[in-house]
């Protein structure tokens, strides 16, 4: 039976107060409030089902940019294929595409030497979850065969990668890094999965995953850096980055729901795509925050990010959110005449001398860049939106107490952030969904006036305000600092970065990144932007240190 002293500490945990008389109102009738929520829990959702309402990124008025040509690359100059092994792990996606092409090397060699590396770095890394050693095999022998009978899937064609351990792989253990689904065995592939294996990409494992798809810790062990092995990955796309910068693939596949693309790729100097809210789907996933997950490709270079996101760009009707968008690129494009925008408070205190250098650069390459601004809005307030969404899709580790079971329980991870999404109020979770609006209006008129915005991973309110209005953004390595190892990161009231907490352990040189936006669904321009911004800065092809 509710008593008053019951609703007086209820009103501490929303933050509102309420008279003697208006709790004694309430006292009678909040049994039938309760009676329905318990009700509903006792119907059991699975992770696959979806909300009935979804997130559209495009404001009244937006029209889909024009996307015409498909993707042009590079064309590359010959060169025989190297006789050192690192030098063909570390070679970029477009060249591997056009030695296996041209006949110089197969698909199978490249895919038995990449699980060398695998067998050989995994035990220092922790980055693969599964090795699929035999189905990798019987891919790339497939791949040779259409290439020996004159077939040619796309540049895609016999290229290994890694894929995020939260898409369903047919047979294959699929454990979203944490203790409770360490033995799922799925019964088909995600949408990602088939569409890679028609472009002819060759699955070589699942790369390891934050538990639930936050921070770089899971079931078994944390994911390294492969520059400072002291310190984890960061997360949650924790394996797709290590296992790519360290050469155990040619590319991977990330998902960012707030920073889970970009994070990993700012630590371990990866190049991460973080495409349009809706433009990639999410289907055979495992669902974190539906109006908010997102997927794209963690390579070593920016035009392999726009080869791979050809290849799994598409709508789709498995998937909600899906929103069918042109994709093109063309690395001749000039961005010459551009405008680019940069956030004032982003090189003020506490900027680096890579983050100025990288703006410097901007200025080189013969667009305008200008100081721009961003409406002050409570951007910080949306996280607990996210809290929410996470908290109903993994509603049954919290009312079965299975959330013990996970092996992070501090304050800011989780099990922690489960239970106290409990007490967050319907109301107020409407009022977020109104100020996501806000934000979308606001990003928006700032991309009326600039057609990108550069800056360092944590600029302003960038994280969070792009995630939450749909925008893309591309991470690439701009420099090389020195580090100690870093902790974990935290999610909620503290903001989430790859470098907040502190420094243990000895000072080491680790990648550097920056940061940029574009505007809706033009991904292509965003990445001629990146592309010429990697020329410039020279810094791509440095390699970690490691030793087989």
């Amino acid at each position: 039976m509710l008593e008053i002293r019951d609703i007086e500490g209820a009103e501490r945990l929303a933050g509102v107060a309420y008279s003697a008389a208006e709790r004694e109102q309430m006292l009678n009738n909040l049994e039938g409030q309760i009676a329905a929520a318990a009700a509903r829990r006792h119907l059991k959702l699975e992770n696959t089902a979806p909300p009935a309402m979804r997130f559209d990124p495009r404001l009244p008025g937006f029209q889909m940019p024009a996307a015409r040509g498909g993707v042009r690359a590079s064309v590359l100059a010959a060169k025989p294929v190297p006789a050192d092994n690192d030098d063909v792990a570390f070679a970029s996606v477009n060249q591997l595409s056009h030695w296996l092409a041209a006949g110089a090397i197969t698909s199978r060699r490249l895919t038995e030497m990449y699980l060398a590396r695998i067998a050989a770095l995994n035990p220092k890394l922790e980055c693969f979850a599964a090795v699929a050693r035999e189905s990798a095999l019987a891919e790339a022998d497939a791949a040779d065969a259409l290439t020996r009978a004159g077939v040619w899937l796309g540049p895609l064609h016999g290229i290994p990668y890694g894929l995020k351990d939260l898409f369903d792989t047919k047979g294959l253990v699929t454990g979203w890094g944490a203790e409770p689904y360490r033995d799922r065995i799925p019964e088909r592939d995600a949408t990602i999965v088939r569409k890679l294996r028609a472009a002819g990409a060759v699955l070589i494992g699942k790369t390891t995953v934050g538990a639930l798809a936050f921070d770089d810790r899971w079931y078994g062990g944390r994911t390294r850096n492969p520059w400072n092995t002291d310190e984890g990955s960061s997360g949650s796309s924790a394996g797709s980055a290590s296992a790519t910068a360290a050469g155990l693939c040619a590319f991977s596949i990330g998902t960012e729901t707030l920073g889970s693309i970009t994070s990993p790729s700012h630590r371990c100097g990866t190049t991460g795509l973080r495409p349009t809210f809706g433009r990639v789907s999410r289907a055979g996933g495992m669902a974190l925050c539906w109006s908010l997950d997102k997927v794209g490709p963690i390579c070593r270079t920016v035009e392999d990010t726009a080869l791979v996101l050809a290849a799994i760009n598409g709508a789709d009707p498995d998937d909600r959110s899906s929103i069918e968008a042109p994709f093109a690129f063309d690395a001749g494009a000039s961005i010459r005449g551009a405008r680019i925008g940069f956030l004032a408070q982003a090189f003020g205190v506490g900027a680096t001398e890579v983050d100025h250098a990288a703006l410097e650069a901007a200025r080189r390459l013969g667009a305008e860049v200008v100081e721009t601004s961003l409406e002050e809005l409570p951007y910080g307030s949306l996280l607990n939106a996210l809290c929410a969404e996470a908290a109903a899709a993994f509603e049954p580790l919290t009312l079965e107490n299975l959330d013990d079971t996970l092996g992070r329980q501090d304050d800011g991870a989780w099990p922690n952030t489960f239970r106290k999404a409990r007490f967050l109020s319907a109301v107020d979770h409407v009022q977020l969904d109104r100020l996501r609006y806000r934000v979308m209006l606001a990003l928006d008129r700032m991309f009326a006036d600039v057609e990108f915005l550069i800056g360092p991973f944590m600029t302003g309110p960038m994280l969070v305000a792009s995630n939450f209005s749909g925008h893309p953004c591309l991470h690439l390595r701009a420099g090389f600092r020195e580090h100690g190892a870093r902790g974990p990161a935290r999610l909620g009231g503290v903001k989430l970065t790859t470098g907040e907490a502190e420094e243990t352990g000895p000072k080491r040189k680790v990648p550097y990144g920056v940061s940029l936006w574009g505007r809706l669904f033009e991904e292509g321009r965003l990445l001629n932007f990146g592309l010429a911004l990697e020329r410039e800065l020279g810094v791509a092809d440095i390699r970690p240190d490691l030793t087989i």
